[in-house]
């Protein structure tokens, strides 16, 4: 006798009718719901290695992570899987990655009492900026993740293609890195885009509205998410070598792309764009106003980064960051909006035919970076020759060049201003090759007013000869005048200079008497816009190698 059972299928069968559909794998909501919660969870874990200051390894962050990827393929991939009988559980990439950190990566040094406090570590004033702006790129990123977790890619094609170029994009990008004998090193605005491809690229994919005249139905945040996880993969292989992630680039990219997205797909996937300025020239004029609103708004948030991290004036930087769109930036610009229209037009084929003009602007802006440093090091060799021949203390035109630099941006220069300002503060003590006896201690702002006006007339001299522009050998040869009758920026090396022979390096009580002496001398001598600057400059951390004090 057989019984037939009638009623609802036992609870495994319910669960296999539900997980499986046409024998394609269905993840249930709760089951998302709880994988979106994760991933925020992780994402806000990580949000302190993120912080600057933070020191995080991210050379072993990335070691680690391989070797839990190595770890967990045999338990996850079918192929290995077979090969080792299943003998292999999930989690033994947790396990190995956790045993690896235990022993290998060394213990933080701490000071006593202080708990866990890297020695040495100190939170700068613009932290909190910079760790909002990585919050906020790290919250919109995590959003994005989720979203197409949740409801899946849209175009796996079109997102593959555009992520694959971002890729690339990132791997083709140049370092930042200061060469051997090169200026000191500081932050500096309108330093271009170290990736234009993978901008480009960005651009590209958040301005993309139809492929090959067929419409596109991405949306913000899967535009994000394709971003992010392109951006990532091709920053891996730089972390390898040991190089900078460039998270200050990665969180303006993520941000500025956000942005562009916001503004363009919700009025395109809903047809108001097409439908009120069709296809033709009016469409693409709106792609240009956009492209120009994406620009500015990647100016403000790099001038906000770099206000936060070296405490400059906010205009200056702004406007170094603008006219920095004249160069690598509208290239970056113009390629990523013809990208999008000649995707709509011809499809993804046209993707690597564009790409090939901006990697040869690429190479013609790499070629003008080497050429760049072999100035500046040639700059810089002749600013040592003062201190092999011994007239002046080792590294003084370097801490003159920092500081002034520093005190230049204070004061609102900004652009050839400031490379000209800081030229002349390398070699503002070559005239002392020409002295038969050299001054003692190279200190000239000891010496009478006629000797500082001679040595400064004969590194004028010297200063034409080497080549460099005109400009700063008149700042070179004025540093001795009358405060009333010299440019800005000989005002600024000449209380520099008198700062750094003044105060001689003994530490912040000589820098104390050293910043009095200066305002006694303002009379004659030393404009007092420029003294109260230098010691603004000094209470703020100062530059590279300058002794800071405490004002006030």
């Amino acid at each position: 006798m057989v019984r037939i059972r009638v009623g609802p299928p036992p609870p495994a069968a319910r669960l296999a009718s539900v997980t499986r559909v046409m024998g394609v794998k269905v993840i249930p909501r709760a089951a998302r719901a709880y994988i979106g919660c994760a991933v925020l969870g992780a994402g806000a874990a990580a949000l302190p290695a993120l912080l600057p200051g933070a020191a995080t390894p991210w050379s072993t962050v990335a070691l680690l992570a391989g070797l839990y990827a190595l770890c967990e393929l045999p338990a996850r991939c079918r192929l290995l899987g077979r090969a080792t009988g299943g003998s292999v559980p999930v989690g033994t990439g947790y396990l190995g990655a956790t045993h690896a950190a235990a022993t290998w990566c060394p213990r933080p040094r701490t000071r006593p009492g202080r708990g866990h406090q890297v020695q040495g570590a100190r939170m700068r004033p613009g932290t909190p900026t910079v760790g909002a702006v990585r919050g906020a790129a790290l919250l919109l990123s995590l959003a994005g993740f989720a979203s197409t977790l949740w409801y899946g890619v849209d175009e796996p094609g079109n997102a593959l293609a555009f992520g694959t170029l971002i890729a690339l994009g990132e791997l083709t990008r140049w370092g930042t890195a200061p060469a051997a004998g090169a200026l000191p090193a500081r932050e500096t605005p309108g330093s271009g885009e170290p990736a234009p491809l993978a901008a480009a690229g960005a651009l590209a994919y958040a301005l993309l509205g139809a492929s090959a005249g067929t419409a596109t139905s991405h949306g913000v945040l899967q535009t994000v998410a394709v971003v992010v996880a392109a951006g990532l993969a091709g920053i891996v292989p730089h972390l390898a070598r040991g190089r900078e992630p460039g998270l200050d680039h990665l969180a303006r990219r993520i941000l500025t792309v956000g942005f562009a997205a916001l503004c363009f797909q919700p009025l395109y996937n809903s047809g108001t764009l097409v439908r009120h300025l069709g296809e033709g020239p009016a469409y693409a004029l709106f792609l240009v106003l956009l492209l120009g609103l994406t620009a500015l708004c990647d100016a403000v948030l790099a001038a906000l980064l770099l206000r936060a991290r070296t405490g400059f004036p906010y205009g200056p930087l702004l406007r170094d960051e603008l006219r920095a769109l004249r160069g690598i930036g509208s290239a970056v610009g113009a390629t990523g909006t013809v990208m999008a229209l000649g995707v709509a037009a011809a499809g993804l084929w046209a993707l690597p035919v564009l790409a090939v003009p901006l990697l040869l602007t690429q190479v013609s802006f790499r070629r003008y970076g080497a050429v760049r440093t072999v100035n500046r090091q040639t700059i810089a060799s002749l600013a040592r020759a003062t201190e092999i021949a011994g007239c002046t203390p080792p590294g003084h035109a370097h801490r003159v060049a920092a500081l002034s630099a520093a005190v230049g941006r204070e004061l609102g220069l900004s652009g050839t201003e400031l490379a000209v300002l800081e030229h002349a503060a390398l070699m503002h003590d070559i005239g002392q090759l020409s002295l038969v006896d050299p001054v003692p201690g190279g200190a000239t702002a000891l010496l009478p007013a006629e000797e500082q006006r001679r040595i400064a007339v004969l590194g004028g001299e010297v200063v034409r000869r080497t080549g460099v522009p005109e400009a700063v050998a008149v700042v070179v040869e004025r540093q001795a005048d009358p405060y009333r009758e010299q440019p800005l920026p000989a005002r600024i090396v000449r209380t520099v200079n008198a700062y750094d022979d003044l105060a001689g390096g003994d530490g912040a009580g000589a820098a104390l008497d050293a910043l009095e002496r200066l305002r006694l001398g303002i009379a004659r001598d030393h404009h007092p816009d420029v003294v109260e600057c230098l010691a603004r400059v000094l209470a703020r951390g100062g530059a590279t190698g300058v002794t800071s004090v405490a004002t006030g």
